[in-house]
């Protein structure tokens, strides 16, 4: 089999680059056990400049070839791209508009799918025409006193909100808010973060994840995960990312066979209503009434050591790299 070039494209200088750079050393060590690959991996930082690992500048063009500011170095050609980018710019679509544009296959959701996703305000609209639950909310467009007085309604209401920054990855911008004192604080901060704001009833509930994929161009959705916090305390970006996570995940969730079965199918539903491809972890929240709520969907999940979506997707019996592999070359040959 003729080698490809495959451009690992990683970073991208928002809030979560530095955990793009650890889920693309995921990517790296499984693309390095498959000897049809020739693998470059290149990082994007906050200023717009591309560089290899060895620190040296370069830039991807519209010619889908890697040129080094070196002149005297070959230009590297393009076959292939995986935009392990969580959050902007790489969650959010922007950078797979560029492919597009250049005509570059790459992996993962397209640019539109992925900005419907990554946008709360789309995301929800999106949920809700396609009917499946998600918990109750509102949106916001400006940090006004208008706002701040929905808000308060809201909070009396419902007792206990989230506000949320509508578009922000791993919990970015997010904040559960169950007093006054804290409400003008809070949703001034999230604004910082994003011109939209979505303000969501608190769900007491299990959070639970499926890993949403397509292998042997059918999609899958594994029988969903759990997160299990500590008490009071939700899935934050610390509670993520950070080294003294109390944070707890598990495979199989201990869920009745119906429920796995219903939380499984509006995934699919879900993943085909919304045009995803390749992959996606879609979480959910199960009440203690057995109410399942759609929360958010991811459209390039980590792949770091603590990361749902490889263990989930071994659990079902496939090898991520194969699987990777095949969704390549089928992309590829199409």
């Amino acid at each position: 089999m003729t080698q490809k070039n495959i451009l690992l494209l990683c970073g991208g200088g928002g809030d979560e680059h530095s955990i793009s750079l650890l889920s693309a050393n995921f990517f790296e060590a499984q693309l390095a056990t498959l000897s049809h690959f020739n693998v470059l991996r290149v990082e994007l930082n906050a200023q717009g400049q591309y560089h290899t690992q060895t620190g040296e500048l370069c830039e991807l063009t519209n010619s889908r070839q890697i040129r080094f500011a070196d002149h005297s170095k070959t230009a590297w050609d393009v076959d292939y791209v995986i935009p392990c980018m969580h959050g902007y710019p790489g969650e959010t679509g922007d950078i797979q508009s560029y492919f597009e544009l250049i005509n570059l296959p790459y992996f993962g959701c397209d640019s539109e799918a992925s900005s419907n996703c990554f946008n709360k305000v789309t995301a929800k609209m999106w949920f809700s025409a396609l009917g499946i639950p998600n918990t109750p909310y509102i949106f916001l467009n400006e940090f006004n006193q208008d706002a701040v007085q929905q808000t308060e309604q809201a909070l009396e209401k419902w007792g206990s909100i989230f506000i949320k920054a509508a578009s922000q990855g791993s919990s970015v911008g997010c904040y559960r808010v169950d007093t006054l004192e804290q409400l003008a604080t809070s949703l001034e901060e999230a604004f910082k973060y994003s011109p939209y704001v979505v303000v969501e009833k608190t769900i007491n509930a299990r959070e639970l994840e499926v890993a949403t994929y397509e292998v042997n161009g059918e999609i899958v959705a594994t029988k969903p995960g759990e997160i299990v916090c500590a008490s009071n305390t939700f899935y934050s970006f610390d509670e993520k990312y950070a080294e003294n996570s109390q944070a707890q995940t598990v495979i199989e969730a201990d869920v009745d066979a119906a429920t796995a079965k219903q939380i499984q199918e509006y995934a699919i539903k879900a993943f085909k209503g919304m045009k995803l491809r390749h992959l996606s972890r879609i979480d959910f929240f199960l009440t203690d009434e057995n109410e399942i709520l759609l929360n958010e969907i991811n459209t390039f999940p980590g792949q770091t050591h603590i990361s749902m979506f490889p263990k989930m997707l071994q659990n079902h019996g496939d090898d991520f790299a194969q699987y990777l592999s095949g969704n390549i070359l089928a992309q590829l040959k199409s």
